[in-house]
């Protein structure tokens, strides 16, 4: 069966059974829509965690980072996954304790204020649509390459299946379509790279492959080999290549770390589980299924980027001729994602880090994971499989995202302040019309992405980093951080993060709505704008501790409030509204 029939059939049986869960899984209230009943076993919660975190970042883009930029691209999988842990241990089960449906709500409670949870809105808002968009990116990327449309089409389609199994189920069927999604991503990213270790270094497992010899019998191990491929092209060697400098390094993972951890569709999926302890083993269950493509993922990128190179340079000096290019090539080139031109008029492409004679114009990195089957020349069966993969990491997460955005302002806005009076139906259908204008809004955004989907996404994290996080850890952890304090972090926090990105990319993320153009890029100790949400949270900290210490205490209530939440003794039922 050839590949394109083929996609068709395996995409769409995913489709199938993502749409026939949301009819099965329909929300018919607002404990359903927002928290899935509250009675999510730990297994499955930790599940559905996994694909709501794994992103069309995580799958498509990760691995493609660190093939291009090599050790550089390491923060990406120390930020995400550290931040994870910090999450797992320090906010979720004093959250699921507190009981209530969002965050929000809690930082509403906490700080006594309605203005303090209006500003949560819109920082959560705010971080989720820039996250969406690399989520959109991911779906129109998939889409174009292997159902051979365009990108834009590719994204109205995956609109379309967002809308109808998020918009029917809330929590309720996004969860039990999360499941379905995680192990249909989980296989497509290991059989691949099994297949490719195997091929590489003999070593069925990508883990121990990464670190293995060459199959060749040459003796040489392929980390060397890969050095050797890209210093003789120019390009910086592989294994010790650094993202900007060693602080740049440092602040990026960081801000990535506390970004994961104060991402509000993330936190949401522990309220979503009976008790306390759930919420705990729940973290660590996602955590073990998040880890299986996490230590997979260096195996792939390096594995990629060797691939790669051989393919268009087979023989050291020898490079293909355009017209005999291979048949992936020749698809992704359809994509408008992969570009040559030929400045030597040769007939041959040359790719080297020298951009005068590179001939390579464009390869995108979102590319890498999608392209990698099809360059080592595996089964069709297989890169059917990655296809659908790659669409149920995008579209896992975007729901998620989509359901936060929604219960922000059905819950938090119009029920929680605007109209407190009313009653459960009219919350849950404000509840889908606020999601159907947020996939308007995530697709308009996602024709035009600021940046490849990983880099998007890493500004949401920082956004998230500068506003959400320290809210939360100084409303669990500090009883003298007040209304005024809270509110006032959170405003100074995302304010000079927003002001650090727009100012390098372009207010609104519109490039020609630029402004301090002679400040220059990178300004502020060489930080990159994708990395300066953890300098946005240390301004949060410190005016909201400055602040705090210059106004009165909070009241005694919520003093003994906050004792109550980090006493770990057992919680109710989260609380219906």
């Amino acid at each position: 069966m050839d590949l394109q029939t083929l996609t068709y059939i395996v995409v769409g049986a995913t489709f199938a059974l993502y749409i026939g869960i949301a009819i099965w899984a329909r929300a018919y209230s607002t404990k359903e829509f927002y928290v899935a009943g509250g009675g999510v076993n730990p297994v499955a919660n930790g599940m559905a965690t996994a694909a709501d975190w794994m992103s069309a970042a995580s799958f498509i883009s990760m691995a493609g980072l660190i093939a291009f930029m090599g050790y550089g691209g390491s923060v990406f999988l120390m930020g995400w996954t550290g931040g994870y842990v910090i999450l797992a241990m320090l906010l979720a089960p004093y959250l699921r304790k507190y009981g209530k449906f969002t965050v929000p709500e809690f930082i509403g409670d906490r700080f006594y204020s309605n203005a303090a949870r209006v500003v949560a809105v819109v920082c959560l808002i705010i971080c989720s649509v820039t996250y969406v968009i690399g989520q959109m990116k991911g779906v129109g990327v998939a889409f174009a390459r292997f159902l051979e449309v365009s990108y834009d089409m590719g994204l109205y389609i995956g609109m379309t299946i967002v809308f109808i199994y998020a918009v029917l189920g809330g929590m309720k069927g996004i969860t039990y379509t999360q499941i379905a999604q995680y192990c249909v991503l989980i296989l497509a990213y290991t059989i691949p790279a099994v297949f490719i270790s195997l091929q590489l270094t003999g070593n069925p497992l990508p883990q121990l492959g990464l670190g293995s010899t060459m199959a060749d019998g040459s003796g040489v191990y392929m980390l060397d080999r890969l050095d050797q491929v890209v210093t003789e092209l120019g390009f910086a060697q592989y294994t010790v290549s650094k993202r900007g400098d060693t602080l740049n390094m440092f602040v990026y993972t960081m801000s990535l770390m506390i970004g994961t951890a104060g991402l509000p569709h993330v936190i949401i999926r522990f309220f979503t589980v009976p008790k306390v302890k759930d919420a705990r083993s729940s973290a660590g269950y996602a955590l073990l299924f998040i880890a299986i493509l996490y230590t997979t993922a260096p195996a792939v990128a390096a594995m990629a980027r060797l691939n790669l190179h051989q393919t268009i340079e087979p023989v050291a000096g020898q490079n293909i001729a355009y017209d005999e290019r291979p048949a992936w090539f020749k698809n992704w080139e359809k994509t408008g994602l992969l570009a040559f031109e030929d400045k030597n008029g040769d007939g041959r492409i040359q790719y080297s880090a020298d951009k005068a004679t590179n001939e390579m114009v464009k390869v995108d990195n979102d590319i890498m994971v999608l392209a990698n089957p099809e360059i080592a020349k595996l089964p069709n069966w297989v890169i059917a499989l990655v296809a659908a993969g790659g669409l149920a990491a995008a579209l896992s997460t975007a729901a998620g995202l989509l359901l936060a955005i929604a219960s922000a302002i059905s819950h938090d806005l119009l029920k929680g302040i605007l109209k407190p009076d009313m009653d459960e139906k009219s919350e849950l259908m404000w509840s889908r019309v606020a999601m159907v204008g947020a996939i308007g809004v995530a697709g308009y955004l996602g024709l035009n992405p600021p940046g490849f989907a990983a880099g998007t996404v890493a500004l949401a994290f920082g956004l998230a980093a500068s506003s959400i996080f320290p809210a939360l850890m100084m409303g669990i952890f500090s009883k003298r951080v007040n209304m005024q304090g809270a509110i006032a972090g959170m405003i100074a926090g995302i304010f000079i993060t927003l002001f650090y990105v727009f100012q390098h990319k372009g207010l609104f993320f519109i490039p020609e709505w630029t402004y301090l153009e002679s400040w220059g890029s990178n300004w502020f100790m060489g930080i990159e704008p994708n990395a300066f949400g953890a300098i946005g949270a240390i301004v949060n900290f410190a005016v909201a501790y400055i602040v705090s210490s210059m106004t009165a205490e909070p009241p005694q209530h919520v003093q003994d409030m906050v004792e109550y939440i980090r006493i770990p003794v057992g919680a109710g039922q989260a609380q219906d509204h």
